[in-house]
């Protein structure tokens, strides 16, 4: 029975962080915001569940954005993946608390960014739903390389992104009480 509240438990803040993702990511698109707020449900769960929930969440949050109302991000979904992946790795250690979590987020915001910046510049010719895309469009019209572009415009941010999403969740994990997340971990019922 134990292990069954715990895994319903982990389902629940599944189901949550794809919800806030979702709408996260609506708000972005449709304010054309230079942030896309698609990944604050995916690293409030790598935060509080480790990277195998997270990654599901992500995913699961980047194709419901896609079916609903935003295609581009079906693209996005392996950068979902390695978001929750490296944010839940992250979280297990030092880098994510106290003064480190500026240096933690750049950590796992770089190789997504790369990512990130590859799909829009070779796949989409740096052109997508994002506000983001305004930036690269005038840095090409200045004369830069657009995978350059990309790749800057991605750094900037992602990073931007990133480092919100992680103060929100940060600011969750603190406002539950320990046995809130032992209850999260499976370590004690009822």
């Amino acid at each position: 029975m134990r292990h069954n509240q715990s895994l319903l438990l982990k389902e629940c803040m599944t189901a949550m962080g794809i919800a806030v993702n979702i709408a996260g990511a609506f708000i972005a698109a449709n304010l054309h915001l230079p942030v896309y707020m698609d990944s604050i449900g995916t690293i409030m769960n790598a935060s509080l569940l480790g990277p195998g929930w997270a990654m599901i969440t992500g995913v699961l949050g980047s194709l419901a954005s896609g079916v609903l109302f935003d295609v581009y991000s079906l693209y996005y979904a392996p950068v979902q993946l390695i978001t929750g992946c490296l944010a839940g790795l992250l979280f297990r250690g030092p880098w994510m608390k106290g003064r480190r979590i500026a240096v933690g987020t750049f950590l796992f915001s770089l190789p997504l960014s790369l990512a990130s910046a590859a799909i829009t510049a070779f796949v989409f010719g740096g052109i997508t739903s994002s506000g983001s895309s305004f930036l690269v469009q005038i840095m090409t019209k200045l004369g830069m390389n657009l995978t350059l572009s990309c790749f800057l415009v991605q750094v900037i941010t992602d990073y931007a992104d990133k480092l919100m999403a992680v103060f929100i969740a940060t600011a969750v994990a603190a406002a539950m009480t320990g046995e809130m997340k032992r209850k999260l971990r499976g370590e004690i019922h009822g």
